[in-house]
């Protein structure tokens, strides 16, 4: 960039970066937390994203950081494997995503079915508001979706004072109170502060009031050298990944994270006219992101819409706006941890409850409707699959119900045999796609056609046929000659080319496609 470019956008990414670094303040650490992990962890991923991610990204307005897609799987590995085995799973994770950005495959992590996508996003919405309620009051989530809503009530009872005595309840106001003013921001805000975001708001205000009323809550720990929260990647860790649950986890992870980057770089992409996104340099970058994270075991990153959007709505032009961001969270982290120190944990616990509230999006389940209820269903069963087992098998199950769902729309066929005005003569009208698992539906409909019948088929209502079918129509044709029959099939129209040519055999007047 030429110095007289720099010196007239500087200015504007100078103040649109400041934006995102209020907004990824609270949701770094937020995020870090309800993944089980220090706070620390989820702050320098968000420096690696600003820093590192940002400088090479290939969509220059989304912002990298802490995703809380991705914060259910984490907190599963954590609680499985151990917070040093992220480290490794990481590296392999960040490793495929830039192979595959150099092989680029990004297009194709963009393939997947939005109703799996928003299933997926309502599961984990879903997931994280159950153990972040007990994050809010003060205590420990459950292993799992389920265990956090049993336990709830119990926790809920060991909070207020005159059931278990306990000093919950005044972190959980904190939380509560951390949601209602980002609400009623996100409702009122002022046109002229329209930059200032709702959770900073919220978690700002959350901590004067926890501060001058002196409560007894959990507070934010970080430690006073950036350096002590690094925990450098152990060469013999690197061979925990011959067992196969870990193999597992990272192609997860890498699949995950590069569906969710790419789906928001696309969606970023709509929010304005500049420069479009590379999304293949846009893997490949995230892809260094991530094994820098899992070096130095941090939290995974991704393309973050929340902060990409406010980006974009601070005026960026350019990727300077994400790189500043960056710089401001490590310049926080470095001179102000105190600062940091004195933010209620409830509070944080708050602003992903909210957050997790508005992943379930009812908008976008209603707008599935809009191409009928299979997509809806697949909404549905994939979050719900999620809730009850875990992030990966449900989105297997939204993947096969997609798939059962192309591979029945790809075998429809409607077949109906009409009578012609010329006596003796009928056709056998084929409507979709003509597949072997339409033989016997075939099979039976010509079986009523009467000795002696020229039978015409047209495939010209036909998106698709299969050798199968083509097969049984000249065995028909041969089988029936000696009866007088006659089948010709009228192959001028036809939507898809077939692999070789129908071959015009005895009694089978026929033309070549």
């Amino acid at each position: 960039m030429r110095a007289a470019q720099l010196k007239a956008v500087l200015p504007r990414e100078l103040l649109a970066s400041v934006v995102v670094f209020l907004v990824a303040l609270p949701l770094c650490m937020g995020i870090a937390i309800a993944s089980g992990m220090p706070p620390a962890k989820g702050l320098i991923t968000g420096i690696i994203g600003g820093l590192v991610v940002g400088w090479m990204a290939g969509s220059p307005l989304q912002v990298s950081g802490p995703a809380a897609g991705l914060a259910v799987l984490v907190f599963e590995l954590v609680r499985q494997h151990g917070m040093l085995m992220l480290g490794p799973i990481l590296l392999l994770a960040g490793f495929l995503q830039l192979m595959a950005g150099r092989l680029r495959l990004g297009c194709w992590f963009r393939v997947t079915a939005p109703a799996v996508v928003y299933g997926m996003l309502a599961g984990i919405g879903v997931l994280i508001v159950l153990s972040q309620i007990h994050v809010m009051l003060d205590g420990a989530p459950k292993p799992s979706g389920l265990d956090n809503l049993a336990g709830f009530p119990a926790a809920l009872a060991e909070a207020v004072p005159t059931l278990g005595g306990g000093l919950g309840w005044q972190a959980g106001l904190l939380g509560l109170s951390t949601m209602l003013v980002m609400y009623l921001w996100d409702k009122f805000r002022p046109q002229p502060l329209r930059f200032v975001p709702g959770a900073l708001l919220g978690v700002g205000l959350a901590t004067v009031a926890s501060l001058m009323l002196a409560l007894q809550v959990k507070r934010v720990e970080v430690p006073e050298n950036l350096a002590d929260a690094i925990d450098w990647l152990r060469p013999g860790d690197l061979l925990n990944l011959a067992d196969p649950q870990l193999l597992i986890a990272a192609f997860a992870v890498a699949f995950i994270a590069s569906a969710e980057t790419l789906l928001s770089a696309a969606a970023v992409d709509r929010m304005h006219s500049g420069q479009r996104s590379d999304f293949d340099k846009e893997l490949s970058a995230q892809g260094v992101g991530n094994m820098l994270c899992g070096l130095i075991g941090a939290l995974p990153m991704t393309g973050v819409i929340v902060r990409s959007s406010a980006n974009v709505q601070a005026g960026a032009t350019t990727r300077l706006s994400a790189m500043f961001h960056g710089l401001w969270l490590l310049g926080f982290v470095l001179l102000l941890s105190s600062v940091l120190q004195s933010i209620p944990v409830a509070s944080l616990a708050g602003v992903l409850v909210y957050t997790g509230i508005k992943l379930v999006d009812i908008k976008a389940f209603k707008a599935l409707g809009r191409y009928g209820r299979m997509p809806m269903f697949t909404y549905a069963a994939t979050a719900l699959a999620i809730i009850l087992t875990d992030l990966l098998t449900g989105v297997l199950v939204g993947f096969g119900l997609t798939l059962v769902n192309l591979a029945f729309k790809a075998s429809r066929l409607k077949v109906s045999l009409i009578d012609l005005p010329q006596d003796g003569e009928m056709e056998l009208r084929l409507t979709g796609a003509a597949t072997f698992l339409k033989v016997p539906a075939l099979t039976q409909v010509l079986s009523t056609v009467p000795a002696g019948t020229t039978v015409h088929v047209p495939l010209s209502n036909l998106s698709y046929i299969d050798h199968s079918c083509l097969e049984l129509l000249e065995e028909w044709g041969r089988a029936n000659a000696a009866k007088g029959s006659k089948l010709m099939i009228e192959a001028r129209g036809l939507k898809r080319r077939l692999e070789g040519r129908v071959r015009t055999t005895t009694g089978l007047g026929s033309a070549a496609v």
